[in-house]
């Protein structure tokens, strides 16, 4: 082979060599670009979840935004006052009215309602004295004063939102509602928020004549027609001129109707029958 064959063959060698490695920097380049792209993007979609997240963590509860609503209070029948607040059942002849200062998930309210209710119902029923009922959702953990809305449930809230529904098909399908909410079969413990659920709100409605397969009634309380009232019925609660701060309590002609203790609701039937002809003496 002579000498310019082979300086020839090393200069082709070396021209091959060199685009081989222009072609290798080429990839490695766009591989690089590649990565960049992905990274860039997957910093990107980081972000918009940690932003998401946040977003969500922000946003309000059902309940705070029904709060921050300012749109006007939808208010069940058979009832008066500002915002309709004011729920009153018995006949107008008595003279005399019992108020009920009471919390649907609260438990020592099920077994006054399990033990006393019905001697109320009777009493109202034979027009010894009316009834005027003041819900409140404080178990929940709601405190409207200080903005802290629902920090431990939501079923107060929600149940006295269906108990509006009840109130608005008639005084009796409340009464036997309220009652059905706070029965041995549907009242559950105050740890298990039960009645944040629509579902087992319609299920013990079922319970009672009037609302059973009631589609309106039904409608109301998934669509949470009654939501803001409850609102505004448990504000009610919270700023009582009775110094009632605790459930149940009974409060006639100002003063609180108590058992044996002086403190505390009647607990037997005895004991009520007891404090409600002194009241009703005052």
């Amino acid at each position: 082979m002579s000498k310019r064959n082979s300086q020839a063959n090393k200069s082709a060698a070396r021209e091959r060599l060199r685009a081989e490695r222009e072609r290798q920097a080429k990839k490695d380049k766009a591989r690089r670009q590649v990565i960049v792209v992905v990274s860039a993007v997957g910093v990107l979609a980081v972000a918009a979840g940690v932003g998401y997240a946040i977003m969500e963590l922000n946003k309000p509860s059902h309940w705070q935004a029904v709060e921050d609503d300012k749109a006007k209070v939808v208010t069940p029948e058979n009832t008066s006052g500002e915002n309709g607040t004011t729920v009153v059942i018995g006949k107008d002849s008595a003279k005399k009215t019992l108020k009920l200062y009471e919390d649907s998930r609260c438990p020592i309210c099920a077994s006054f309602e399990q033990t006393i209710g019905s001697t109320i119902a009777k009493d109202v029923e034979d027009g010894k004295y009316k009834i005027q009922y003041i819900g409140a959702s404080f178990i929940d953990g709601d405190s409207l004063g200080d903005g802290v809305i629902g920090s431990n449930g939501e079923g107060s809230k929600n149940a006295l939102s269906a108990l509006g529904a009840a109130l608005n098909v008639s005084t009796d399908a409340f009464l036997e509602y309220k009652s059905a909410l706070y029965s041995a079969e549907f009242h559950p413990e105050e740890s298990d928020d039960k009645f944040k659920d629509d579902s087992y709100l319609i299920k013990v409605a079922d319970s009672v004549k009037e609302l059973k397969g009631n589609k309106e009634f039904q409608k109301a309380v998934e669509d949470g027609t009654y939501d803001a009232w409850a609102l505004k019925m448990s504000k009610s609660f919270d700023e009582n001129k009775d110094d009632v701060t605790g459930t149940p309590t009974l409060v006639m002609d100002g003063k609180k109707v108590t058992g044996s203790d002086g403190k505390n609701a009647p607990m037997t039937v005895d004991e009520f029958n007891t404090a409600i002809t002194a009241a009703l003496k005052g």
